[in-house]
């Protein structure tokens, strides 16, 4: 069930706001002022406490079990739970928070201990993430950034069999919010031949899409490409802080290391598939002459409904912005259709070699660069390696990120007659090198 685009809540905040109107209501784990953590669901200004709409009744049958899954310090068990338990959650959510619900009145009585401030509350990460892997399903980013390396053949052959993907390091991933330290490491400064450590000089974002794994798959047993979506939990934002001077030294032949794995930053709110269901399309037709995708990674339904239309935004606030008042200026906006594949597609090829994929998992999609220049999604291209400075509208230029600067991620889900739809903010500033 989906609230119509009409429906209203009796939360007022809810009616008309840009991220979390009814139609949303997305999950996360937060913490109140003085208490522990605990899951909750985003609606208007708020948060709906589900550990006290528990305890207070307000659920029955498979929604009560569904909300008790969801209602601890982590979504593990609710992203385990499948695709059927949360929709009947969501169902009951959505009549429990509809103008004229029937409980309405028990629910004004419960206040506080029912509906938290958003403002006050603590976000955390929502899921114990087992395991991450990063895409490279931006096309456009790999050609831009393969075009800095390899002018006359910026893809490899292989780009467009397969989603190429590596594995990132789980435990560096940290909720929007939390400073990332510019990391230590060995680079390569040019026209020497001795690497030299020290604080990378070249910090950099990228802006991806994030895909929480719901259920998962035996290992040795791959996951059909037809029913892939179905082990998709949610989405958020992320954003994959890149070191480019010491990737540059580091990446052959084996790809990224330490130049990734020092901090990711994601949204703190699981925007579910329900959701999202009326902002799906078509995927992009390939350029003509583009290969078919090989049986595994080709499903018509997928390819006619399983591309997502979600706009993007960067924003880059400096140190000099922030003292003189000044608000957060975007540097790039671009859209999930970007995508060369789509997410069941990554779900199809990461787990048809037998691997198992597991409650929490959590890939990125690649950086989602457009085909403008005002739509690329790292400094990286927005540079051209650092050669063509972004210049902000106060006179201040950015070749890479510098000590304080804070990067903002938005996203935003737009049709005609439907009330908007976000993800809150992903939000990371950059703290100096030990």
């Amino acid at each position: 069930m989906s609230a119509s685009h009409t429906a209203q809540s009796w939360i007022e905040s809810a009616n008309g706001h840009p991220d979390f109107p009814l139609q949303n209501l997305p999950f996360g784990v937060f913490s109140p002022p003085g208490d522990s953590a605990r899951g909750g669901v985003a609606i208007g200004d708020y948060i709906f406490d589900l550990k006290t709409a528990c305890e207070a009744g307000l659920f029955h049958g498979a929604a009560h079990q569904a909300a008790l899954a969801a209602s601890g310090d982590s979504l593990n068990a609710f992203f385990a739970a499948g695709a059927t338990a949360r929709r009947t959650l969501r169902d009951a959510l959505i009549a429990l928070l509809s103008e004229g619900c029937g409980e309405q009145k028990r629910m004004e009585s419960l206040g506080a201990r029912l509906l938290k401030p958003q403002a006050a509350c603590r976000l955390h990460l929502p899921a114990k993430v087992g395991d991450y892997t990063d895409f490279y399903v931006g096309i456009h980013h790999a050609q831009n950034v393969g075009k800095l390396f390899r002018p006359d053949n910026p893809l490899l052959p292989n780009y467009k069999y397969v989603p190429i993907g590596y594995h990132g390091r789980a435990s560096t991933i940290v909720p929007s919010g939390t400073e990332v330290r510019r990391p230590n490491g060995q680079t390569l400064p040019a026209g020497v031949d001795v690497p030299v450590f020290g604080p990378c000089a070249r910090m950099d974002l990228e802006l991806e899409l994030g895909i929480w794994i719901g259920q998962g798959n035996e290992q040795g047993k791959a996951i059909p490409i037809a029913g892939a979506a179905g082990h998709i939990a949610g989405f958020c934002l992320l954003n994959d802080w890149s070191a480019r001077d010491v990737q540059a030294w580091e990446y052959q032949p084996l790809g990224p290391f330490l130049s990734k794995s020092f901090a990711t930053t994601i949204s703190p709110w699981v925007v579910t598939a329900e959701a999202l269901e009326p902002f799906r399309t078509a995927q992009p037709a390939r350029p003509e002459g583009d290969p078919q995708p090989l049986p595994y990674l080709f499903d018509e339904a997928d390819q006619q409904h399983g591309a997502l239309d979600i706009e993007l935004e960067v924003l880059l606030l400096t140190p000099r912005m922030r003292h003189e008042h000044q608000a957060a200026e975007r540097i790039a906006l671009s859209n999930t259709l970007n995508m060369y594949w789509t997410v069941a597609q990554m779900v199809a090829h990461h787990s048809v070699n037998g691997c198992r994929l597991q409650p929490g998992d959590l890939f990125g999609s690649g950086t989602l660069s457009g085909e403008t220049p005002d739509s690329f999604a790292s400094l990286l291209e927005l540079t051209t390696g650092g050669k063509q400075p972004v210049v902000l509208s106060n006179g201040e230029e950015r070749r890479f990120l510098e000590d304080g600067d804070e990067i903002i991620l938005r996203a935003r889900c737009r049709r005609d007659g439907y009330p908007s739809i976000g993800f809150g903010e992903c939000r990371g500033r950059i703290l100096p090198a030990h």
